[in-house]
C-alpha cells in the first residue's frame, strides 16, 4: 500500500496511540450504553449472573465459565451493534445484503446466549 492509500488514522504510534485507543474505546462504550437497547440489556443480565453466581457454591473454574460466557455476550452485542451502524450509515434503503448482514449479526448474538444458557445449565446440573 503505497503512503497516499494510507488512512490519517493510523499515524498515531506509542503511547499517544495507547491513549487513543482507550478514549476511542470508552466512547464507543459510551455510546452503546447510550443508544442500544440490546447493550444495556445485555449487561443488565450479566449483572444479575453474576449476582447470582456470588450467591452459589461454585468451583473457581465455574465462575470463569459463567464470566466468560457473560462477557463474551457482551462483547458480540458491541460487534452486532457496530455492524448494524455501518449498515445504517451506508443506507437507510431495504437490501437483501444490508438484512443479511443485520441478520448474521443477531444470529452472533443468539449463538453467544445460548451458549450462555447451556454453560449455566451444565454449571448448575453438573
Amino acid at each position: 500500500m503505497s503512503d497516499s492509500e494510507k488512512s490519517p488514522f493510523k499515524g498515531k504510534t506509542g503511547l499517544s496511540r495507547i491513549v487513543n485507543a482507550a478514549t476511542y474505546s470508552l466512547q464507543g462504550l459510551q455510546a452503546a450504553w447510550a443508544d442500544e437497547a440490546a447493550f444495556r440489556q445485555v449487561c443488565l443480565l450479566a449483572l444479575v449472573g453474576l449476582v447470582v453466581m456470588a450467591w452459589l457454591p461454585l468451583s473457581a473454574h465455574d465462575r470463569v465459565l459463567i464470566v466468560f460466557a457473560h462477557v463474551f455476550s457482551i462483547v458480540v452485542e458491541l460487534i452486532n451493534s457496530a455492524i448494524e451502524a455501518a449498515v445504517d450509515h451506508t443506507s437507510l434503503k431495504v437490501h437483501p445484503m444490508a438484512k443479511r448482514a443485520k441478520d448474521l449479526g443477531s444470529a452472533a448474538q443468539l449463538v453467544s446466549l445460548l451458549n450462555m444458557a447451556a454453560i449455566w445449565l451444565i454449571v448448575l446440573l453438573g
